[in-house]
Order: structure tokens, then C-alpha cells, then sequence
């Protein structure tokens, strides 16, 4: 340790050092140092101690460093029994089930255990810091109260009935603890020396007083000591505070202030700087640790859960299989191939469509679904506990899971957690609370994961960067201190209380209160400002860009002037300008044969969208647990109008309940075809009357025209050339003078619909869908779908006949010039490139300024005397808009 550092003072002073004042008690007092106990404020101080007394204590023999829970587990082995808070999440849920049990909460106990193990939790401490004589009497008669006091809600009767629930289960708990109460503990140890932290703790308390006059108190904070100014780093967002951070703590290293402690006020923070970190090869050692429930292992097992429950859906089947659950990753893979191109979001659905389809193409996925149901299927009854610790295991080994969890780290410790070892688990005595469902089941593993850390092991090497928390400073010397989060939220001077206690609630039952939580807060800065080399850390505004306000321990030293801001610790290099090249790829080697509104929409769209989403066949894969929106609708409508008008033409009727009727029908067949549920449907069902009453009297007025109903959906093809054009119309007409009348659905904005049809050569779609009708002469028309009070309009393009003929020229140009290897170059203008699926391989947001433009980078011109189509230009599409 470095001799000027403040903490060598604060131990090691000659006159006033913690070692110096303890040596003087046991001179003064005649106490042996072999029989005194020294209780430190946390654990990792007691190395700390033992080696400050190496350095400057009496020789001879050396007091007894603990705390209390070290001193309790070596006076006595502690194991809890019977209704004894076990502080093992997997039991005390248990148990808090059985105790709601018996409470007259037999019905709620699965929802209300966590509850009441979270206020036992808190109650624990006082408890634990009573007599076990006191604690069933006196003390729980006096913390019983406090669920008596309030209004008389339903809500505050049922809290009260927690809290006693609680109260009463903390009273007749054994603690680990209690040993040091005894009288047998006191004659083994002469004096007790309390070296006081922040705050003070109840059962430290109550042992001073047990002993009396043969106790000490020493404090351990730094007593009006000057602080140094603290470096000061403002960064814009959370992404430049951890690469900051990582950048302050790399420089330390390198000027050898080794070990820097890094502060941990955000676990999310400090897992980013971490990772940092250890993409430059320092790898830190983490006190504070994380969630059991944040780890691999642990997601992999709750995956295997979620994916047994009979209402499973199908992302959540693909993720079990995906983490282990199956050694064929090929037929995994085509599974979830399947899956997405059905739409199937429920596994069942896709069960259901097996079970239906007899022989499949792909003759692996039957039996291999039929192998993941026979895994699923054990999984759904209900059981004991025990029961279902034996069945996990067996579900985890047939998925060949089991052995990759035991050989991980955080894996040995989630079967630990879940008492999954092989007969760890015991029988049901051990176990109370009867039968539980694999829901019941799935949220007891989630709340027990999700109250255990992990804490990664130390290595043999002494660590070179520790993260801990800020009131495990104290006592420690560090080289430098590094405590990034010092914003509003993340450092408030002010923590709130843990639990939903009131503050007369707090003060009766002895909890800490807010101004006590921020006084041991301030002290706690205070002391981490002591030493040398720190930095402070913050960020101008979150992710969500939400501006962020340094908090108010900041702004008190930046009051004082003892902020000193510092330069930036990350070293600029230079980067040479490589500008990304413009693509110019050639389709030439890729022909397509069939053409469909779509396929010739995207090339006149970008030309670069049609090579890479038709040409080259790459598609982004759809969400399989997606929220239905207005394309949903649109499908919906289409379906219903369908298959209303397939119902009319068998059953024809001029009578408008009858007509209504039949569409009321068709709503229902088109959602079950579709598997919406009522619940999915609801954004939309109120709007369906509306769109219905409209469409129906649309309807009657198009047939006052003379207008025919001939078929829906039909599927047509049409030969061109080398090429054929194909689609699927939403609906003919013949028109009073014997046309064909090709209509298609829109549900947008009638506003859109009109504008559509403003420049015959603009618009491929109706075009391209009378191209594949054989009729020399037709019409065609939008017809939109409202709820608005304009109801469904026709919007009718007057010039098809001309716009066909043109976008057929079109075609047959467009597709020749790609086939002599005419540049597929991206356009990288309008609106299309703000959704494109390609973009990211075009490469877009990376072009040089100096790129070439289009004219420049397409194929040359079409022959002498060949006029390009109306919507052409140089390039091949070429259209803009």
C-alpha cells in the first residue's frame, strides 16, 4: 500500500489509527488479543484488518476480525429447520405458501408467497437482532402493531394480514445468529470491539449491549479529513459514459495505480464498461455480483419451461430448441422456416396443422415434432415439488442440457439455487405446500433465480480492477477510484427506503429511515472523495434522449469548487476517408421467368431492392409473435369480402339484413382461417360496423350500375415473351356493356387511393393486374375501404387500357436490358429507402459524396431509334418516386 495513502493513515497512524486505538484497549483493558473479536462492516474487510495489523500491530497474537455472520458461522453450524427463515429463495417461498396456507389465503398463496417472503425478508435483521427468548413475546406483539394503523381498504386489509404473516414467522424463526447470543459465545471471548461503518446494525447493537462494558466502539470514517478535487467527465449518452469510464480506468493502469475500483451505482453501466474492458484484456473482479436469473444458463433452463406450457407459442418452443434442446440443428432450422412462412405464432397451431396435413413435404418434421412433444407432454399435470425438481432434471438431460449447465459456472450455481442435485431436493416433507401447476411451478424457478447473484471467482492473481459498491470503499486503499452513473437517478443523495413501509411504520419497527439512508449516503461519497486519483462520471441525457441532470452530491462539489473537469482519457487517432463504393451489380446470371406486381414494383422502386430481394432472394425473416395492425385488417377485409361475395353470388338477395348476415358470417370464417383471437381483433372490431354499413351501401349503388360479380381472388397468368406475369386479383367485375371490371381493395386514405391514379404511368399495380386479364378492353378501379364518413369509394383509373400497354413495353424493355447486363444500381431517393429491407446492403448511409450519380453508373442507353418506357430513364426502373 502506498504510505501517503489516506487509508494507511486511517489504519496505521501512530496516534489515531483504528490498529493503534485497538492496541491501547487491550493494553488499557488487559484483554487477551486471542480471545477479542473485532466486527468489521462487511466481509471483504476482514482481510483488510488482518493484514493493517500485519503491518502495525503488536506482535504476538491477533485479535479475531469478523463479522457477525463469519463469527456466528465458525461459534456454530446453524441449519434451518421446520418454518425457519432459511434465507434460501426456494425454500422460503415454500414455506411462505404453507404459512398463507393456514392464514386462510389457501387460494392467493402462489401469488402472495413472494410478498411475504420479501417483508420477512426485511423484518429478518430486526428479528435476528432480539433474543429468541424476546423475539416470540415482546417483539412480535410490538412489530405486530404496525399492521393495525391505516384505512380500512381491501387493499390494506390484505397487507395487514401479510405483515402479521410475516411478523409471526420472523418471531418463531431460528437465526444463525442467535449462537452469539449465548452465554457459552461470551465466555469464549473476553472484549468485543466494534469497528462502526455508514450506518449501524441492530444485531451489532444488541451484542454491545449483551457485553457491556466490555465493548468498544471505533469508527472507521474518516473523520473532517480534506478531500482532494475530483476529476470530472460529462458524457453525451450512456454508450460514451462506459466507453469513458473504460477509458479512465485503462489510463490508471497504465500509470500504475493499481487496483482501481470501479464504483457500481448501475449494473448495466458497469456490464458495459466491463465488457470494455475486457476486450483490451483486463478482466475485472465484480463484488456486487448479478442476478442468477440475468445469466445464460439460467435463460436456457426458464426457456425450457416456458417452451413445456400447453399454451406455448411458437418463438418460444424455437428458443428451447435453439439453446440446447436438440442436436439437429438442420431440422431446427427448417422448422423455423416453416413456421414463419405458415405464420403459425401458437406451437399448438403448428401441432394441429401436422396432425392435419397427414404427409408433409419435409418428411424429418413430423417426427421431429412428434419427438419435441413427447418432451413437452410429461411437463403439463401437476405435482409435488419434489416431484417437479426430478422432472426438470429429466426434461433438461433428454435435451442433452443437463451436462453443459453443471460444467458453467453460473449453471452450478442455478442447480444449486433450484436444489436440482441428484437427491438434494429430498421427498415432500421437505417441501410443503401440495400440488403445483407447471405455471405455479415456472414462477417459483423465476423468483428464486431471480433473488440468488452470481458472483464470478477470484482469480489467484491479486485483481487489477474491482467493482463493488460505494460504501465498500471504506477501509480499502485503491490506487484510483473510477464512480461513473453520478446522475439524478443513478446517485441520488436521497436513496428511497426499500420496502412499502410508511415512515411511522419505519421508526415503530426500527427500520432505517430516509434521513438515516442519506446521511450514510453522504458519508459514504464523502469518504470515497478521500481518495486519491477519483473520478466522477456522468451523462448528459439516456438512451431514449431524455436529458439527465448530474446529481445533487455532483452539484454540491461543483459548488464548493472541488470539481475539477478533465480531459478526455481516450487518445484520438487518425482514420483515413475510405468511402464506401457505389454498387453496380449485374442480374444478368439471375434471371427470373415469373413476374408479379410486386417483383416489378421493387425494381421500378430501386433497382438495387429487385437484385437484391428477387434476384438474390434474401429476405428478412417475419415475427412470429407480432402485434396485428392495419395489414393484418387489410388481409382480414379482403378475406371477408371474399368470401361474402362468393356466398351472395350462391345465395343471391336484395334484402339488406340478409346480406348483412351473410357478412357477418364471413367475418367469422375469415378469422378462423386466420387464427386472430377476439383479443387481437379487438383494435379493430370497433371500427368493423362502420366499414361494414359503408361497404354494403357502396355495394347496392355499384349495382345500380349494372356491375356483375364474377369471382374472387382469382389466380392468372399471363405469358410474355420469355417471361410470365402472374398475380392474384382481389376481384372481377362485368360491367353493364360486357367488360371485364378488375377491382382491388385498398384500406387506406381515400386522399392516397385518388392520387394513385393521377398519372396512368406512375401507377403499376392496376395496370399490371389488367395486363393479366385477356380481355382487349377493361376497366379498373380502387376501391376504398373506409370507416370515415366518406364510407368505400371507387376510385376508377380511366386510362388502364393505355397504362397497360405501356407497362407491358416496359417490362419487355426493362427485362431485356437485364438480361445484356445492364447495372442494378441503387436510386438511394425517396421514401422506399426509409423501409427497405436492402439497405443495409447497399450500403447506403455509407456512400462518398463523390459517387458517382446514376446516369454515370448504369448500363448505356437503349439501342438508337428504342424510345426507353415512360417510367424508365437511363437506368434500369429508374423511377424516383
Amino acid at each position: 500500500m502506498n504510505e501517503g495513502h489516506p487509508v494507511q493513515a486511517l489504519w496505521c497512524d501512530p496516534a489515531d489509527g483504528v490498529v493503534a486505538r485497538i492496541v491501547r484497549a487491550l493494553a488499557e483493558r488487559q484483554l487477551h488479543a486471542a480471545r477479542t473479536v473485532v466486527l468489521v462492516p462487511y466481509a471483504q474487510l476482514m482481510g483488510v484488518a488482518r493484514s493493517m495489523w500485519a503491518r502495525c500491530g503488536s506482535p504476538g497474537f491477533v485479535p479475531r476480525f469478523e463479522t457477525t455472520h463469519n463469527w456466528a458461522r465458525s461459534a456454530g453450524g446453524f441449519v434451518p429447520t421446520g418454518y425457519d427463515i432459511a434465507h434460501d429463495m426456494a425454500r422460503d417461498l415454500v414455506t411462505a405458501q404453507a404459512l398463507l396456507s393456514q392464514a386462510g389465503f389457501s387460494a392467493e398463496r402462489f401469488a402472495l408467497a413472494g410478498r411475504v417472503v420479501e417483508l420477512a425478508y426485511q423484518l429478518a435483521p430486526l428479528a435476528a437482532a432480539v433474543s429468541p427468548e424476546e423475539r416470540s413475546a415482546e417483539w412480535a406483539q410490538s412489530a405486530s402493531q404496525v399492521a393495525e394503523a391505516g384505512s380500512e381498504s381491501e387493499w390494506f386489509r390484505t397487507e395487514s394480514a401479510l405483515i402479521r404473516i410475516a411478523v409471526a414467522w420472523a418471531a418463531n424463526s431460528g437465526f444463525a445468529t442467535d449462537v452469539l447470543m449465548r452465554e457459552s459465545t461470551r465466555d469464549q471471548v473476553d472484549a468485543l470491539i466494534v469497528l462502526e461503518g455508514f450506518q449501524t446494525d441492530p444485531l451489532t447493537q444488541s451484542l454491545c449491549t449483551l457485553w457491556g462494558d466490555r465493548a468498544l466502539h471505533l469508527s472507521l470514517v474518516p473523520a473532517n479529513a480534506l478531500a482532494e478535487p475530483a476529476a470530472s467527465h460529462v458524457a453525451l449518452d450512456p454508450e460514451d459514459e462506459a466507453e469513458l469510464a473504460a477509458a479512465c480506468v485503462l489510463r490508471h493502469l497504465a500509470e500504475d495505480r493499481a487496483p482501481v475500483a470501479l464504483v457500481a451505482t448501475d449494473r448495466a453501466l458497469t456490464r458495459r464498461i466491463s465488457a470494455q474492458l475486457k476486450a483490451q484484456g483486463i478482466v475485472t473482479h465484480d463484488e456486487t455480483g448479478w442476478k442468477l436469473s440475468t445469466t445464460r444458463a439460467a435463460a436456457a433452463l426458464m426457456s425450457a419451461l416456458r417452451a413445456c406450457a400447453h399454451d406455448a407459442g411458437s418463438d418460444q418452443v424455437l428458443e428451447w430448441l435453439k439453446s440446447g434442446a436438440s442436436g439437429d440443428a438442420l431440422a431446427v432450422q427448417s422448422l423455423e422456416i416453416r413456421l414463419r412462412r405458415e405464420g403459425l405464432r401458437d406451437w399448438s397451431a403448428w401441432c394441429a396443422l401436422v396432425a392435419r396435413t397427414g404427409e408433409m413435404k419435409d418428411a424429418t418434421l413430423r417426427p421431429f415434432t412428434d419427438a419435441i412433444e413427447a418432451r413437452r407432454a410429461p411437463m403439463i399435470r401437476s405435482r409435488p415439488l419434489a416431484e417437479w425438481l426430478r422432472a426438470l432434471r429429466e426434461l433438461l438431460e433428454a435435451g442433452e442440457q443437463w451436462e453443459p449447465l453443471a460444467d458453467d459456472l453460473a449453471g452450478g450455481k442455478v442447480i444449486g439455487a433450484l436444489w436440482l442435485d441428484a437427491d438434494a431436493h429430498g421427498d415432500d416433507d421437505d417441501f410443503p405446500g401440495g400440488r403445483h401447476t407447471l405455471a405455479e411451478f415456472t414462477a417459483w424457478v423465476r423468483d428464486v433465480l431471480e433473488d440468488a447473484s452470481f458472483v464470478p471467482p477470484a482469480g489467484d492473481q491479486a485483481p487489477k480492477v474491482v467493482v463493488l459498491p460505494l460504501y465498500q470503499l471504506l477501509g480499502r486503499a485503491f490506487g484510483a477510484v473510477v464512480i461513473p452513473g453520478c446522475d439524478d437517478r443513478r446517485l441520488p443523495a436521497s436513496p428511497e427506503p426499500p420496502g412499502n413501509w410508511s415512515a411511522a411504520q419505519r421508526a415503530e419497527l426500527g427500520l432505517p429511515s430516509r434521513d438515516v439512508l442519506e446521511a450514510a449516503q453522504r458519508a459514504a461519497w464523502a469518504a470515497a472523495l478521500h481518495n486519491p486519483s477519483c473520478e466522477l462520471l456522468w451523462r448528459q441525457s439516456d438512451a431514449t434522449g431524455e436529458p439527465v441532470r448530474p446529481s445533487p452530491l455532483v452539484q454540491a462539489l461543483h459548488l464548493d469548487h472541488a470539481l475539477q473537469p478533465a480531459a478526455d482519457p481516450r487518445t484520438p487517432r487518425e482514420v483515413l476517408v475510405q468511402p464506401t463504393a457505389y454498387p453496380t451489380p449485374s442480374g444478368a446470371l439471375l434471371p427470373l421467368q415469373n413476374i408479379s406486381t410486386s417483383v416489378y414494383e421493387d425494381l421500378r422502386r430501386c433497382p438495387y431492392r429487385f437484385f437484391a430481394l428477387r434476384q438474390l432472394g434474401l429476405r428478412s425473416a417475419d415475427e412470429l409473435d407480432a402485434e396485428i395492425d392495419k395489414r393484418d385488417f387489410g388481409n382480414w377485409l379482403h378475406a371477408v369480402l371474399g368470401h361474402f361475395h362468393e356466398a351472395l353470388l350462391e345465395t343471391p338477395t336484395q334484402d339488406a339484413q340478409e346480406r348483412a348476415a351473410l357478412i357477418e358470417a364471413a367475418t367469422q370464417r375469415a378469422t378462423q382461417e386466420l387464427g386472430l383471437s377476439d383479443a387481437e381483433f379487438l383494435p379493430f372490431a370497433a371500427a368493423w360496423p362502420a366499414v361494414r354499413d359503408g361497404y354494403l351501401a357502396w355495394l347496392v349503388g355499384h349495382e345500380a350500375t349494372g356491375a356483375v360479380f364474377v369471382e374472387a381472388e382469382p389466380w392468372k397468368e399471363q405469358p410474355l415473351g420469355d417471361l410470365r406475369l402472374i398475380g392474384r386479383l382481389d376481384r372481377i367485375d362485368r360491367a353493364a356493356d360486357g367488360q371485364a371490371f378488375v377491382i382491388d381493395y385498398k384500406t387506406e386514405s381515400a386522399t392516397v387511393s385518388k392520387e394513385r391514379v393521377k398519372d396512368p404511368t406512375e401507377d403499376t399495380q392496376l395496370a399490371f393486374y389488367a395486363a393479366l386479364v385477356a380481355d382487349d378492353t377493361l376497366r379498373a378501379a380502387y376501391v376504398n375501404v373506409g370507416e370515415k364518413s366518406s364510407g368505400t369509394q371507387t376510385v376508377e383509373q380511366p386510362a388502364v387500357v393505355e397504362a397497360r400497354d405501356a407497362l407491358v413495353a416496359g417490362i419487355i424493355s426493362d427485362f431485356t436490358r437485364i438480361a445484356q447486363g445492364a447495372a442494378l444500381p441503387p436510386l438511394g431517393e425517396g421514401a422506399v429507402c426509409d423501409y427497405c429491407a436492402a439497405r443495409g446492403l447497399c450500403r447506403k448511409d455509407f456512400w462518398s459524396d463523390e459517387a458517382p450519380r446514376l446516369a454515370t453508373a448504369c448500363a448505356s442507353p437503349p439501342p438508337e431509334g428504342e424510345a426507353p418506357p415512360p417510367w424508365g430513364g437511363p437506368a434500369v426502373g429508374g423511377n424516383t418516386k
